[in-house]
């Protein structure tokens, strides 16, 4: 069985980071909205691109990439249906964005680095850049849609810099070409940078937030789909698939079946004025429960599928 102090490491510091944010929303009146835009538009890019440089993308691992940029995407669009006669256009929104993906970098990272061995680890970062890809195309676009036309929601996509990043890098490590150490180096700032700020947003949005905000019946939605839908998925999955994974594959899969929701669910929501608050209520409530669920989850999960 897995050990919760494993997750506590992880939950600690991004709840420290949460602290911040609220402290500087609440004491230095920090606006997080313009923090939102830079993560959106300078800092997720160019730590998605770093990592898929260093990843040093094949065929094989890009098939990952894609399999859960799909994943996530038609579990989006299920709930997204599911959701419209039940929430408001907003609310509605963001629960669907928050369907296709969860905290599998700030929080599952971490917890994949323990569980897994080197190997393991890489695909299990492949499989984070198609939920990532997923966030800022298909989530993107659905978040969008709970506030603007389809228009300005397709142009919305079209000016986020995330996806030509991703060109980018598959360019570069396609042709070969070497990007040079100064840069490579520049860029290791970003990653702990992206992950500082993107915690730091939950905490400055819920510095805003009053009891009020508190809607019993969205956030009970989000668990039902993030601790809920997920883990069946993954479970069903690795079981169906059983005889072509490896040990690791069914290991990062279950993983990414179980994280709590994603920051980026608030950053979104607050790029486009979406219930911001709402969606940093169910994000804190979620991690929160993380170190109870996920050794139950994963040890369960496991035992059924006869890992």
């Amino acid at each position: 069985m897995i050990d919760p102090a494993t997750l506590m490491g992880p939950l600690w510091t991004l709840l420290a980071f949460v602290a911040l944010g609220w402290l500087a929303a609440r004491r230095l009146a920090v606006d997080p909205r313009p923090i939102a835009t830079l993560l959106i538009y300078l800092i997720a890019p160019l730590t998605f691109f770093r990592g898929l440089v260093l990843g040093g993308p094949t065929p094989d691992y890009l098939l990952l990439t894609a399999a859960l940029f799909a994943t996530a995407s038609a579990m989006a669009l299920l709930v997204n249906r599911l959701a419209r006669g039940l929430l408001p256009p907003q609310e509605s929104a963001l629960l669907a964005f928050s369907a296709g993906t969860g905290n599998t970098g700030y929080f599952g990272l971490p917890v994949a680095m323990v569980l897994l061995p080197p190997e393991g680890v890489t695909l299990y970062l492949f499989c984070i850049l198609g939920v990532t890809l997923y966030e800022f195309t298909v989530g993107f676009y659905l978040s969008a849609r709970g506030r603007f036309s389809v228009r300005d929601s397709l142009v919305k996509i079209l000016r986020l810099p995330l996806v030509y990043a991703f060109l980018a890098a598959l360019v570069v490590s396609g042709l070969g070409f070497d990007v040079p150490a100064p840069v490579m180096e520049g860029l290791e700032a970003f990653p702990a940078t992206y992950t500082l700020l993107g915690m730091m947003i939950i905490g400055m949005t819920l510095g805003r937030v009053s009891l009020r905000e508190f809607d019993t019946r969205f956030i009970a939605a989000c668990v039902a789909v993030r601790f809920g839908l997920w883990p069946l998925l993954a479970l069903t999955a690795v079981i169906g698939l059983q005889p072509l994974l490896s040990a690791d594959m069914a290991m990062v899969i279950l993983l990414l079946g179980v994280v709590p929701m994603a920051a980026n669910v608030v950053v979104v929501a607050m790029e486009l004025g979406i219930r911001p608050e709402k969606g940093a209520l169910a994000v804190l409530i979620t991690t929160l429960a993380a170190p109870l669920l996920i050794p139950l989850y994963l040890s369960g999960m496991a035992h059924l599928a006869g890992l």
